[in-house]
């Protein structure tokens, strides 16, 4: 899906009404004893990344969520039905986590059985002003969907006559990109089915608690002395203690505390130009190699880099049994890209492409499990640990060619950050990009300039023949 911001996702005037866990289940969840099932260590880190910001007095929002329409006069009944099943579908929306132990620094999970859960509607109002609408969404979001808090996700309807827009908030602990651009197809069958009264075409899918049992459980019979400790052992020290932030200066003041952030999106080729810079890169790995080779040679044209370090997300949904299931399968994997002078794009994709293959299995261990492991204390001061350039091809995900007739997104909430995290989406329409980024005239200046160049880059070796056949890393 095209990546935005509530501002910019085509809100419309409507009455909204808002979705969000009954104060019954609420009340159920506060008696529940602990899950056993841990958290993954990419939400405890999260959770607790969130309550040092907030302990240092900063309320840093970080929910991401999903827009779509409904064409037609909706059902808010049906469509209540729909959002209650779906909800039911995925166990992480029902789990929780609360603060216990000595000290009140351990993280334990509760879990509200399926016949628990019930959804309250609330009538928000008429909104004729598109600007007080996205407000109030805001607004809501930011209360209903933090990360320190439980319930942790809304849903929202701005209902029209002619058609219903739906819009989803949650903290990230419960979800991924894939996760929310799953979201339409699913809502929509589920709502077709309850409008004719039949039985939904959607397969049971894995339950992403018990991955983090499973995961967990991997990741801890871990130790110091294991090959992918060391390896990012070595890539920490390299960066002189520190984990990767975007190697373009970004305007930053050390005193001045987090900075606000701001977001960029637009569409950066069209479908055939996508097409054939997909068929330039394959032959090394893809699309995705050809972004982060792009990447190499622009952090070494402007910024003058002699090595492009960064740490690359991966999905972790490593069987089939997690392909439909809603929750954060996310791991990463560092590289370092030698910029020798002279380094061209095939050569940039060589290199890129000989990192991944080696350290793509770096990502299978936890990073938060990597660092207690290092003993490394990464006091996290911005919701950000590292900068991220990331990409997905999204065209064989369900619903994903009705999207641009559906006014379908995929949302960030922007606050405050100190690291750029850059997304280059496939769509059937091209390559859409979006980063986030400190709100500096600085930073603005050379993610333009980063923009700018990215374009070029995949332009011309679209125009370029291809070259011989390369080894392909592992497929992402």
């Amino acid at each position: 899906m095209r990546i935005s911001d509530i501002e910019r996702c085509e809100v419309r005037p409507g009455r909204l009404v808002e979705f969000t866990l009954s104060p019954a289940t609420v009340a159920a969840a506060a008696e529940l004893p602990e899950d056993t099932r841990p958290p993954a260590y990419i939400q405890e880190s999260h959770i607790r990344t969130a309550r040092t910001v907030s302990d240092d007095g900063l309320t840093v929002p970080t929910w991401i969520g999903a827009a779509f329409d409904l064409p037609g006069r909706v059902d808010l009944d049906v469509l209540q039905g729909a959002l209650h099943a779906w909800t039911l579908r995925h166990e992480t929306l029902r789990s929780g986590f609360r603060w216990t132990g000595p000290g009140g620094d351990e993280l334990r999970r509760f879990t509200l059985d399926a016949d628990a859960v019930a959804l309250h509607r609330t009538e928000l109002g008429e909104f004729a002003d598109p600007a007080a609408l996205v407000r109030c969404l805001r607004e809501r979001f930011d209360a209903g969907a933090n990360a320190l808090g439980w319930p942790n996700f809304v849903y929202a309807a701005v209902v029209r006559p002619d058609s219903t827009s739906v819009y989803t908030a949650f903290d990230h602990s419960n979800v991924d990109a894939y996760s929310l651009q799953r979201i339409p197809a699913e809502l929509n069958e589920l709502y077709a089915a309850g409008l004719a009264g039949r039985v939904a075409d959607c397969a049971p899918p894995g339950s992403y608690v018990d991955f983090c049992e499973l995961e967990r459980a991997d990741a801890d019979r871990v130790d110091g002395t294991h090959p992918i400790v060391s390896r990012w052992r070595e890539f920490i020290r390299r960066g002189d203690g520190k984990l990767p932030a975007f190697p373009l200066d970004l305007g930053l003041d050390p005193d001045a505390g987090l900075p606000t952030q701001r977001l960029a999106r637009e569409m950066l080729v069209d479908a055939d130009t996508a097409a054939a810079f997909e068929a330039y890169c394959r032959p090394y790995g893809g699309s995705l190699v050809g972004v982060l080779a792009a990447t190499s040679l622009i952090v070494q044209e402007i910024a003058g880099a002699s090595v492009y370090r960064t740490v690359v997300p991966f999905h972790t949904r490593t069987k089939s049994r997690w392909s439909d299931s809603v929750g954060w399968y996310v791991g990463g994997a560092p590289i370092e890209v030698p910029l020798t002078p002279g380094l061209d794009f095939p050569g940039a994709l060589a290199a890129v492409r000989n990192e991944l293959r080696a350290n793509r299995p770096l990502a299978r261990l936890p990073l938060a499990r990597v660092l207690r492991l290092l003993g490394t204390d990464f006091r996290p001061t911005s919701p950000d640990l590292y900068s991220i350039v990331s990409f997905i091809d999204t065209r064989d995900l369900p619903g994903s060619e009705q999207w641009t007739d559906r006014n379908a997104y995929a949302l960030l909430r922007v606050s405050y950050g100190d690291q750029v995290c850059a997304w280059v989406n496939r769509l059937h329409e091209g390559l859409w990009f979006a980063s986030r980024h400190p709100d500096t005239e600085i930073a603005g200046k050379n993610m333009r300039l980063y923009t700018e160049r990215l374009r070029d880059i995949v332009i011309s070796a679209a125009h370029q023949p291809q070259g011989g056949v390369v080894q392909e890393i592992c497929p992402t």
